[in-house]
């Protein structure tokens, strides 16, 4: 891919219009519009679809997940527009855009920009990315969350286990379909290392035998 002033402003763009959708955290939006507090401030302290579920219930979280799932699947729709209209890369570069809009869309939700810089763990925003970028990867990945989830009752095990999941389930479909597996492994590799990151305090208590189940009342 040739390096030209068009793609310089489309990665712009896109780094800066991903972030920006990324930074709207939709668990505080919800929960103060449902109870007029910060979502922060209640139960795990965590701005996740998890503590709001815990702290205000069904339909609440229901609009979390929807949110942030969603603002990851148009993030990476906006950084292939980019690319492809104001880049003008050819067809087989736009998944660099994508990948570049999908890493600052989860930046922006760990990280939000209009509320203070502390947000979630990025699961959900995750997965919107990550099914657009490979359907198949997505699928594999929520069959091991709600496997994990389920039999242990532990939401965070599970998207613990769902991130370490996506490099290999990538490496190997990627290779199964005689597809170039080392450039996309490592981008989701990047993606997987940030959201476990993010999930230190829960590994913590895991290893402690601390961790919450599902159902408790705390996070």
């Amino acid at each position: 891919m040739e390096f030209t002033l068009q793609v310089a402003i489309a990665a712009v763009l896109t780094a800066l219009a991903a972030y920006l959708l990324g930074s709207i955290s939709f668990a505080i939006i919800i929960t103060r519009l449902f109870s007029g507090k910060d979502i922060r401030d209640s139960g795990s302290g965590n701005a996740g679809m998890t503590n709001v579920l815990r702290t205000l219930g069904k339909l609440p979280a229901a609009l979390t997940l929807l949110g942030d799932f969603s603002k990851g699947i148009l993030s990476v729709v906006l950084g292939k527009m980019f690319f492809t209209y104001i880049g003008k890369v050819p067809a087989e570069y736009v998944m660099v855009g994508a990948y570049l809009a999908g890493f600052c869309a989860i930046l922006g939700h760990l990280f939000p920009l209009y509320f203070g810089f502390r947000g979630g763990k990025g699961i959900l925003t995750s997965a919107g990315v990550i099914l657009i970028l490979d359907p198949l990867v997505f699928v594999g990945i929520l069959l091991v969350f709600l496997i994990v989830a389920l039999t242990t009752r532990i939401v965070s095990l599970g998207s613990i286990s769902a991130a370490v999941s996506a490099p290999v389930f990538t490496y190997l479909l990627h290779s199964i379909q005689h597809r170039p597996a080392l450039v996309d492994t490592l981008c989701i590799l990047a993606i997987a290392l940030l959201v476990i990151w993010m999930h230190r305090a829960n590994i913590k208590r895991l290893l402690n035998g601390t961790e919450n189940r599902f159902g408790s009342k705390k996070n």
